[in-house]
């Protein structure tokens, strides 16, 4: 019997959205084709950006995870990451309701977006540049379609340098670090954190003051 997958999220660009059976990575179609066989109720497909179509932050995550977005169909949904992104979010209030771990619970974003650098599922959540390269039309796409993003959040290096180059940059003038800052010619600002990753929160790389920490400057430069 079919199952049916996750009703998609609303995007707040949906004219930059990939198709659902993008084919442009062979590597990530093919780890999506295995994913649809063995997991037919799961999103397993492009995840596509999600929050406040009239948004002032961003936060850039990398790529979907297998047990999260790739799932649920909604950034950082349903995996460790997403725990400490969201509780962050809410204490910043860039975020209202409940957050399920679920598409379908009530949470909702407020003056904040997530999207991603890859929007597919990558191996070992590993893309490799040419992929980073080839989904980078979408994520340039989705920012030119908001233009009230002032502030930007990566999470993690890979997801820095995307962001960087998507807003005009080279990797050599906005080098990555917890807290590092950048202004773009347009002079929107790039924020970059530790991914809230498992691992990184496991090993005390990242703490959630340090991650609030990158939220809170993001405020101060909104307000000043």
């Amino acid at each position: 019997m079919l199952v049916p997958a996750p009703t998609p999220v609303q995007s707040p660009v949906p004219q930059t959205e990939a198709p659902r059976d993008c084919p442009l990575c062979p590597r990530l179609v093919a780890l999506r084709e295995e994913c649809r066989a063995e997991h037919p109720g799961w999103w397993n497909a492009p995840v596509p950006a999600w929050g406040d179509p009239a948004a002032w932050l961003a936060v850039v995550g990398l790529a979907p995870g297998k047990q999260g977005a790739n799932r649920t169909g909604r950034p950082f949904t349903g995996d460790f990451a997403g725990d400490l992104l969201y509780a962050t979010l809410l204490k910043f209030g860039l975020a209202t309701g409940t957050y399920g771990a679920d598409p379908s619970d009530d949470l909702r974003l407020s003056g904040a977006l997530i999207l991603n650098a890859v929007k597919c599922l990558p191996p070992q959540n590993k893309p490799e540049p040419a992929e980073i390269a080839t989904c980078r039309p979408y994520f340039e796409a989705a920012l030119a379609g908001l233009p009230q993003v002032r502030v930007l959040v990566a999470l993690g290096a890979i997801a820095h340098a995307a962001a960087v180059r998507a807003l005009g940059l080279r990797p050599s003038q906005a080098r990555f670090g917890h807290g590092s800052e950048v202004v773009a010619p347009d002079g929107r600002i790039l924020l970059g954190t530790y991914h809230s990753s498992r691992y990184n929160q496991n090993t005390r790389r990242l703490t959630p003051p340090m991650f609030e920490a990158v939220f809170a400057r993001a405020a101060e430069l909104r307000d000043g």
